[in-house]
């Protein structure tokens, strides 16, 4: 069955980085636009970025455009999201999921906690 299994979150530091990976098994990987959203406590999941099945489109959120970057490598079946410049503001939950525009076609990954504090 479809799984995605997202990693690399932690407890950074205001300005410092993170690499997020999510590992996708049971289905064409390379046939699927992936895209990266986020929770915060009390807020609603919000889209933060998405690239194509080929990786040569991406979109942002206007909150981490120029911050932000996502990738894939289609070879391993992951996904990447490498942040900058992290804000106390970014602290989530983060998850990948299939999809570029939505709808977004479960089933979520467990998701990797994100956590910007000095």
């Amino acid at each position: 069955q479809v799984q995605l299994v997202e990693s690399g979150g932690g407890l950074v530091q205001p300005v410092g980085s993170l690499r997020l990976s999510c590992a996708g098994s049971g289905f064409t990987f390379s046939n699927s636009a992936m895209s990266w959203h986020r929770q915060a406590p009390g807020k609603e999941r919000e889209l933060v970025a998405a690239i194509g099945s080929k990786g040569i489109s991406t979109k942002y959120a206007d909150s981490v455009k120029d911050r932000f970057t996502i990738s894939r490598d289609n070879a391993k079946n992951t996904v990447f999201l490498q942040m900058n410049s992290l804000k106390p503001e970014d602290t989530a939950v983060y998850y990948c999921v299939r999809g570029y525009s939505g709808p977004f076609p479960g089933p979520w990954g467990q998701g990797t906690q994100v956590t910007v504090s000095s």
